[in-house]
Formats: structure tokens, sequence, C-alpha cells
């Protein structure tokens, strides 16, 4: 599902992973992984969210903001960073953060 997002300029968070070994451990992190993605919905300056993943545990993750400081609070929201945490702790082999300026988006839609 592409997300609805306003005319630029905004901001994109794309975050890229791949986690641990893919095992029951995934409950609990696709549990957490959807309770961030409606907490990340309530957030000031949330825009939208597109997401993918594979059955080898790599996944993307691209989250629209209005501004830099929303960003921030979002990075800096308690229950996100305990999911951060976790996320280092347990679940993530590695990941790569990226945050971009959106300055111009185009769309197509087959009828």
């Amino acid at each position: 599902m592409l997300a609805n997002t306003p005319k630029p300029p905004y901001y994109s968070v794309i975050f890229a992973s791949e986690k641990v070994e893919v095992t029951a451990k995934n409950d609990a992190y696709d549990i957490m992984a959807s309770q961030m993605l409606d907490l990340a919905a309530n957030q000031p300056g949330y825009l939208g969210v597109e997401t993918v993943a594979n059955e080898l545990g790599e996944g993307i993750t691209v989250s629209y903001w209005q501004s830099l400081e929303t960003i921030e609070a979002w990075r800096d929201q308690a229950d996100h960073k305990v999911a951060q945490k976790l996320g280092k702790e347990v679940w993530y082999k590695r990941y790569a953060l990226r945050i971009a300026k959106v300055e111009k988006a185009y769309e197509f839609e087959r009828d």
C-alpha cells in the first residue's frame, strides 16, 4: 500500500534492516512492529508509511514526516526508544537509517 503524502516538501525516514535468524522470536517482533506503526501514525507530523519485508528477514520501511523536528520527536518517543533498544539487542543483525528531504513526488495509477 502506498502512502498518501501531501505535496512536497516533506521528509522521509528510510529504515532498511536484516533480522537475526528468522525464528519464533519474530512473533514478538511482529507484534512490536505493528504497535510501532500504530504509534507512529498518531504522532504529530506523521504523514504515512510504506513497508515491505521478505521471508529472509530483510525489510525496508519508509515513513514520511512534515519536518526534521517531528522525526526527532518520533525518535525520542518513549515506547519507540524501547523498541529501538530491543531491535539492537534481540532482533536486528544490522540496519541502516537514512533521512531525506522529498522535493518532488510523482505517482501513476492504472485505471
